[in-house]
């Protein structure tokens, strides 16, 4: 161990600490390095994913970096209770990495009080892409996009490539595409050329982002947060600067969700504007082409080249119902309401939503009803193929029968014109999802089923709806999105922008 700096000694213990910590990170042991970590709210660790502040936040992880040796290990001691040791690591599976360690001794003995640990990137991070090109396939040289990139969802067909859908086994089975989708044809003839085909959950059908067989894409605006799904290794490719474009789908929420937990702007058009040709169905009722980008003038880009014209009544004032901003939890509900207090004048009605919770359900038994009917042959035996979660979805779709579906049908319906006689031509202002991005764990589910009293009003409407991104007093990223009648695309992209 050499030191740097001034020539002042390596304090007693130091060594022995710096040592005992390596010990533990080889074994596991991740009581010895909590114990080794200081305590209190401002001790930091950030790497790759991002910085963490605080024992609590930073414990759970500890741990999880990968197998390496110290080759290499330099200090510099700033006075006899504080010292900088910088350590050259060699990683089992290759390349070399660097960690800087700030140790500061107290009544306990030496603690970790600032680390930052580097890594060699991954040639190809797997949990964002399936397949990347330099580009894929290029843009064409003039039109509206040139210079922008793409992050296509793995639902989208992209020729010469196939559709694995976040599922190696349908991967393995599927065709090479022979033709781009529309939607992707339509981008590269306006310029934008594709990166690549970047993850999905599995089928499309969650709001997590936690791929079971390919891992958890980062989330570099809430580290070690999940990303939002089922879009969501576009949208990481988006938060983390790979591409200007995230083009996914939208069912019940998967732009918009993804959107709000990596500040981003997320579009759902109005159901049937832009053609799902090529594209994966989940539940075809509700899917749409959606996109996510890092500012709302872009999102309105690419709906200039995307979008017909508008079909509906123009009309931009705001209402805001309480009981929806009551769906979310404290710290986004202050968010939005902050928000809409920026805004000016916004009506605030209490609307009829006694039948939230049946249309909610009747939303779900209805795509899972057509989530069966377009998945279910294949998936029938090959259930085991999919993570628990959505293996779960599938196995509850595949046990709905056809009475209950035609009744949930038929909830369908009337909420649909409930909320648009509610509507009318103003712009609805609702949280996108109901919290910030959970942490991945048991609580996923719930923070899903909670966010869906949110999500599905767009899609019960087939109504075009776009989010926009805000943060928590915390700094943590969510989403105010806004919700227009049905045809008025344009109008609320224009919106959109003018309000940010």
């Amino acid at each position: 161990m050499s030191t740097g700096g001034p020539a002042l000694p390596v304090p007693p213990g130091l060594v022995e600490a710096f040592r005992a910590w390596e010990q533990a990170l080889t074994a596991g042991d991740t009581e010895t390095l909590a114990q080794l970590t200081a305590p209190g709210s401002s001790t930091l660790r950030g790497d790759a994913d991002g910085l963490l502040v605080g024992h609590d936040a930073i414990a759970p992880t500890l741990g999880t970096e990968p197998a390496r040796r110290v080759v290499q290990t330099h200090v510099q001691v700033t006075d006899p209770d504080h010292a900088l040791v910088v350590a050259v690591t060699e990683l089992a599976r290759g390349g070399r990495g660097q960690q800087s360690q700030l140790w500061a001794r107290t009544p306990e003995g030496w603690r970790l009080t600032a680390a930052h640990v580097s890594t060699p990137a991954p040639a190809l991070d797997t949990r964002v892409w399936r397949v990347v090109g330099d580009p894929l396939v290029p843009g064409a040289t003039a039109g509206p996009l040139v210079g922008e990139t793409v992050a296509v969802k793995d639902v989208f067909a992209v020729a010469g490539q196939k559709v694995g859908a976040g599922n190696p086994a349908w991967e393995a089975a599927a065709p090479v595409e022979r033709a781009d989708a529309t939607v992707v044809d339509t981008l590269v003839e306006a310029g934008a050329a594709i990166t690549g085909i970047a993850r999905t959950d599995e089928f499309a059908w969650s709001l997590g982002g936690t791929n079971h067989h390919y891992g958890t894409p980062p989330n570099p605006r809430a580290p070690r947060r999940v990303p939002g799904g089922s879009s969501n290794g576009p949208a990481s490719a988006v938060s983390l600067g790979h591409a200007t474009i995230g083009l996914g789908t939208d069912t019940a929420g998967s732009t918009r969700v993804p959107a709000a937990y990596q500040g981003l702007t997320g579009f759902r058009p109005t159901h049937g504007t832009v053609p799902m040709h090529g594209v994966m169905a989940l539940a075809p009722s509700f899917d749409t082409v959606g996109w996510m980008t890092r500012s709302p003038t872009l999102a309105r880009d690419v709906g200039e080249v995307l979008l017909p014209p508008d079909a509906a009544v123009d009309g931009s004032d705001l209402v805001v119902v309480p009981e929806l901003l009551a769906a979310a939890e404290p710290d986004v509900r202050a968010a939005v309401e902050t928000w809409v207090a920026d805004q000016g004048l916004v009506v605030r009605e209490g609307w009829p939503l006694g039948e939230l919770a049946s249309w909610v359900r009747a939303f779900g038994t209805w795509q899972a009803w057509e989530a069966w009917s377009v998945r279910g042959g294949w998936l029938a035996d090959r259930l085991d193929t999919l993570g628990a979660d959505v293996r779960t979805r599938f196995r509850h779709a595949a046990s709905v029968e056809k009475p209950d579906a035609d009744a949930a049908y038929d909830v369908v319906q009337t909420a649909r014109q409930r909320l648009r006689d509610l509507l009318g031509d103003r712009v609805l202002v609702l949280p996108t999802a109901s919290s910030v991005a959970p942490f991945p764990g048991a609580g996923v589910q719930a923070v899903r089923d909670a966010t869906l009293r949110l999500t599905c009003l767009a899609p019960l409407l087939g109504a075009p709806a776009v989010s926009l991104p805000l943060a928590t007093r915390d700094g943590l990223p969510c989403g105010v999105s806004l919700l227009a009648a049905p045809g008025r695309d344009r109008a609320l992209l224009d919106l959109a922008v003018s309000l940010s």
